[in-house]
């Protein structure tokens, strides 16, 4: 690689020179400066900006570590992450770790190497060796969609347990007794909440619950919910899902099958992701403001490296429930 004692030997000038062109090129005469600038092009210089940074003890990078970027909420939960960080002036280095503990542990252990100013984190677990080994490195981080454990670090998440209520309520008032709830990995705190507020919903009423875990929180894991809905006897005539993913791929497999949506089978996802409106039969669902929950998360991290005194704070939004042609014949 090309550095900078290379572009100084070409331009004929100091190391200092050439650093003060790239960093300060105001103190530098405009003959020099050009001079230096036409030997960067033509060798093709980029400064070290990782090394820029450990000189400096600021990092101007944040991770981002999520879930499932295949799923469109994270994918809006990062783009309101990049929002607030752009508008300081940082990057944010995104990756996935696919709900897999193993690839959470290494993207964790590689941003304390890196050391990034600070992390966003949807865990799989808030428990665990890896989160554990990654607290000890010292780097700040707040949780993205997950509460917090006490008060150990700031959170942004939805209220799953009044999502999922709002869903089955929803259901009850639209005729439905015979519910079925579609939910993902019971290791996900999310699903486990919402599953809760299905129960709560529902405590108290005439509705029969048939609870599917489906293995994953995609399409064919919906779809593959929804042969096995399919199977049951009798059936469900209305089914709720962890996520929108889940419920387009139910509806897949209901349309599929010939079953009409909503006369046969009312479906009502959660996140409200873009897709949702825009399937074939527009899909209810629970809306979670993903933009707001990346952006907000970014503020607090980055208020808590500016001020290492500054109390956690946990923030809770309060989802909707948006109403679509998937669940409106009442019956």
């Amino acid at each position: 690689m090309v550095g900078i004692k290379d572009v100084a030997k070409r331009a004929g000038v100091s190391i200092g020179t050439v650093s003060n062109v790239v960093n300060r090129p105001h103190v530098v005469a405009a003959a020099t400066r050009n001079r230096v600038l036409s030997v960067i092009e033509e060798l093709g210089y980029v400064r070290d900006e990782s090394a820029r940074q450990l000189r400096a003890g600021r990092s101007r990078v944040l991770g981002l570590l999520v879930l499932d970027l295949g799923n469109p909420f994270f994918v809006d939960v990062a783009r309101g992450a990049e929002q607030a960080a752009h508008a300081e002036g940082l990057n944010i280095v995104t990756c996935n770790s696919g709900q897999r503990s193993d690839l959470e542990a290494s993207y964790l252990a590689m941003f304390a190497e890196q050391r990034v100013r600070g992390v966003l984190l949807s865990p799989v677990a808030t428990t665990g060796e890896a989160l554990h080994a990654f607290r000890r490195s010292g780097t700040p981080y707040v949780f993205v969609d997950r509460k917090a454990p006490a008060s150990e670090a700031s959170s942004v998440s939805v209220d799953d347990i009044a999502g999922g209520a709002l869903a089955a309520r929803h259901l009850l008032e639209t005729g439905h007794h015979r519910i079925a709830f579609v939910n993902g990995p019971a290791i996900l705190a999310q699903c486990r909440d919402r599953e809760q507020g299905v129960r709560t919903a529902l405590a108290g009423s005439a509705a029969e619950l048939t609870v599917l875990e489906a293995v994953g929180l995609d399409v064919s894991s919906g779809r593959d919910a929804g042969a096995r809905l399919l199977g049951t006897s009798p059936r469900p005539t209305a089914v709720f899902c962890a996520n929108d993913l889940l419920a387009l791929g139910v509806l897949q497999a209901m349309v599929g099958a010939g079953v009409r949506v909503p006369e046969e089978m009312a479906i009502v996802g959660y996140d409200d992701i873009e897709f949702a409106g825009a399937a074939a039969v527009p899909l209810t669902s629970v809306r979670q403001p993903a933009r707001r929950l990346g952006r907000t998360a970014a503020e607090l991290l980055l208020a808590e490296t500016a001020d290492t005194k500054a109390e956690h704070q946990a923030v809770v939004f309060t989802p909707e429930l948006v109403v679509r042609e998937s669940t409106r014949v009442r019956r």
